[in-house]
């Protein structure tokens, strides 16, 4: 998986926080909701402009 797909960083947006793409969702929100035991499909219901890549991506760039 390309993480430059699901994962940008840019100092305009959230002050440079990696978020998923296309989003104003930080990486760093998705790690910690995963982390207190939500699960993807929580996840995808209370973020419908995230898809399943995205949260692996996630996983991935924490890694």
């Amino acid at each position: 998986m390309n993480l430059n797909e699901h994962i940008t960083s840019d100092p305009e947006i959230l002050f440079g926080k990696a978020v998923i793409k296309g989003t104003r969702i930080p990486v760093d929100l998705i790690l910690e909701k995963l982390a207190a035991g939500e699960s993807s499909e929580q996840l995808l219901k209370a973020y419908p402009r995230i898809n399943a890549e995205s949260i692996q991506a996630c996983l991935l760039f924490a890694v």
